[in-house]
């Protein structure tokens, strides 16, 4: 009977550990961020004038400023990491970074594997050809011609239906590059980060031609899961907050020369 017994407890207590190891919960993000006091950001840091180094180095932008703006709201310090697109996605979706403001754009596919914030900006994707070119006028015009666009962008989904093949460029000069040489026939892009490289470079010999019917909705975004509700509170009261009191619309006409918060 004691052999019995004894091998039952065996038995409970293998299974209470099995147990435990497969339901580890993770630390709730908030509670992290505020204990470590920095929330890390992940952007990429060379798309002007979202999220880019000035002359000294230093990394400005919209997204930096309104990133930092929220984390003194949540009383924490900004912490930015920098790197490719594609990184930064499984990096947030991974753990390895807190949030990304890095004009990500809403698609049903996203919200399935991200967090979203609310949006606090919306964005026209402009298709941009040569100046000398008279073939592309619309987006039904990509079909069976080559643009350019970092990986995974909605740029590139949005080419991608409409029958276009997508060259994997990450840095918006290496696309205009791409553009200017004839390398690529367009590219698709944010409106207000075309309008800021062809008043930086007048003579970039690039036009735009069309828009997209859809205005593009923009949020930060953090892993999903439980652990990251009252982050994604927190950041929405933030945001409302910044929206109030005019900060979000005063950085965003610093940046762009217009108002791109509100729809």
């Amino acid at each position: 009977m004691k052999r019995i017994i004894a091998a039952v407890l065996v038995l409970v207590l293998t299974a209470c550990t099995l147990c435990a190891c497969g339901t580890t919960e993770k630390k709730d993000l908030l509670e992290s961020i505020k204990e470590k006091g920095k929330i890390t950001v992940a952007m990429e840091g060379n798309w002007a004038p979202w999220t880019y180094e000035d002359e000294s180095g230093k990394l400005v932008g919209f997204e930096t400023e309104v990133a930092t703006a929220v984390a003194e709201k949540l009383g924490v310090e900004a912490e930015f990491v920098t790197g490719e697109w594609d990184g930064l996605l499984a990096g947030v979706q991974g753990g390895k970074y807190d949030i990304m403001a890095n004009g990500v754009g809403y698609t049903e596919e996203r919200a399935e594997a991200y967090r979203f914030s609310d949006f606090y900006a919306f964005n026209r994707t402009a298709l941009v050809v040569r100046s000398d070119n008279e073939d592309i006028k619309s987006l039904e015009d990509l079909k069976g011609k080559t643009t350019c666009n970092s990986a995974n962008s909605t740029y590139q989904l949005l080419a991608e239906s409409y029958g276009a093949t997508v060259k994997d460029i990450e840095t918006l000069d290496g696309t205009i590059a791409e553009l200017k040489a004839g390398r690529v026939d367009a590219t698709l892009n944010a409106e207000v980060s075309i309008n800021d490289y062809m008043k930086e470079q007048p003579d970039a010999n690039i036009k735009i031609v069309a828009f997209d019917k859809d205005v593009e909705k923009v949020g930060m975004i953090m892993p999903i899961g439980d652990h990251s509700a009252a982050l994604q509170q927190a950041v929405n009261k933030a945001l409302a907050e910044l929206k109030e009191e005019g900060t979000l619309s005063n950085i965003s006409v610093k940046y762009f020369g217009m108002d791109i918060t509100k729809v």
